[in-house]
């Protein structure tokens, strides 16, 4: 269900990997919790040889791509610049106030994120100094089956075509993970005439979320989630606070693609 490995994008035919493959097969060894890593550490994590990874750095270096960092490297805040430039980056930057009331009023961990084949990409995390540590963060990518924000998303898709192209079985993250392709579409068919996507432990152990999708035409471009304990009952009406900062969010990227930016809709508005 994830996007295929890209280290095996350019060999699957028999070719040699690209120096923009290598490339970023370095930047992505970097992570959240290996922001600054040393030439041998990066060669480990990207395995690639010492030697090129020592020539793509430099040029990488000289691109702002990749900084120096005390001895070792850091990714450039150049590139920021080019993930903030994203349509979903702009729906990200009118969210943020909305997401910051329900962030305070719930207590609780608040997502967005889009789906990306059938996999879904975090573009904002809000979450409590207390809160459970959480495998979602900005920019992760985790199995939409696992998670109530992924199948907030799925539901929106055709589901009867979804069912020919979804592996089956599906990727697992804990034993309480939907496998089965067929129960998770008749679950995806109750999500989407509710209108509510839940999960439980099923993409991390002790841990529950909610989800709604932000919908343009019928279309879900984005969705956002609350996460809580799984231990504890979700705090009442967060169906309902999560349905209208959906809608509101709605109304906000509809007003902004009014103004002139309708193709970058992913559909024909």
């Amino acid at each position: 269900m994830s996007s295929a490995d890209p280290k095996s994008r350019d060999t699957a035919a028999g070719e040699t990997p690209s120096i923009l493959t290598k490339a970023f097969e370095l930047l992505r060894a970097f992570n959240p919790h290996e922001r600054v890593m040393t030439l041998s550490e990066l060669s480990r994590a990207s395995g690639l040889p010492k030697s090129t990874v020592h020539r793509l750095l430099a040029r990488l270096v000289e691109l702002e791509a990749v900084e120096h960092h005390r001895s070792g490297y850091k990714i450039g805040v150049g590139l920021l610049q080019l993930g903030s430039a994203t349509p979903a980056g702009y729906m990200r930057d009118l969210a943020m106030p909305e997401l910051t009331k329900l962030h305070q009023w719930s207590g609780q961990t608040v997502c967005m994120a889009v789906l990306r084949q059938y996999d879904v990409v975090y573009l904002e995390k809000l979450a409590t100094s207390d809160s459970p540590s959480s495998i979602a963060a900005i920019g992760n990518r985790l199995p939409a089956n696992c998670t109530a924000i992924g199948k907030a998303l799925l539901a929106h898709e055709n589901l009867d075509d979804l069912r020919d192209f979804l592996p089956n079985p599906l990727p697992r993250m804990t034993t309480n993970s939907i496998t089965d392709s067929g129960v998770l579409i008749e679950q995806l068919r109750g999500v989407r005439a509710e209108g509510i996507a839940r999960e439980s432990e099923e993409a991390q152990l002790g841990l529950a979320c909610m989800a709604v999708p932000i919908c343009l035409n019928g279309f879900a471009v984005g969705a956002i989630s609350v996460g809580y304990p799984a231990k504890l009952a979700p705090r009442p009406n967060l169906a309902g606070a999560l349905r209208s900062t959906a809608a509101q969010i709605s109304r906000e990227v509809e007003s902004g693609l009014a103004r002139g930016r309708a193709h970058w809709f992913p559909r024909e508005l």
